[in-house]
């Protein structure tokens, strides 16, 4: 006969401090990436603050850019950034929901085994 042990859920603060970190997180690389993004822009780009803003966020967002590239450099840093971005976004969702979905499996007893 097995025996099955089942762990009560942890208490509710407990999630909430875990889903506060995590936002905490994915909001710190999302910042980050648009931090560099800008830089990026106003460097290799040679525009402004609000124009570099607005390259950045369209290109983590995925929508695309605004601005053309004129330079190699520009084109090169375009290409990195848009690669990194997608990497930084999807991370980012990632860590946000980790633990909604980790609370989901404790909650319906839902175990993953290889």
């Amino acid at each position: 006969m097995t025996l099955i042990h089942i762990k009560k859920l942890p208490h509710r603060s407990h999630y909430y401090n875990k889903v506060i970190k995590s936002a905490l997180f994915a909001f710190t690389i999302i910042v980050v990436s648009l931090l560099a993004g800008i830089v990026g822009y106003a460097y290799f780009f040679n525009l402004g603050f609000t124009d570099s803003l607005l390259n950045a966020s369209m290109i983590l967002t995925g929508m695309g850019p605004v601005d053309k590239a004129e330079t190699d450099g520009a084109k090169i840093f375009a290409s990195v950034y848009a690669i990194y971005s997608g990497v930084a976004f999807l991370s980012s969702v990632a860590v946000l929901f980790s633990p909604i979905l980790h609370r989901f499996l404790h909650r319906f007893h839902l175990d993953v085994r290889e």
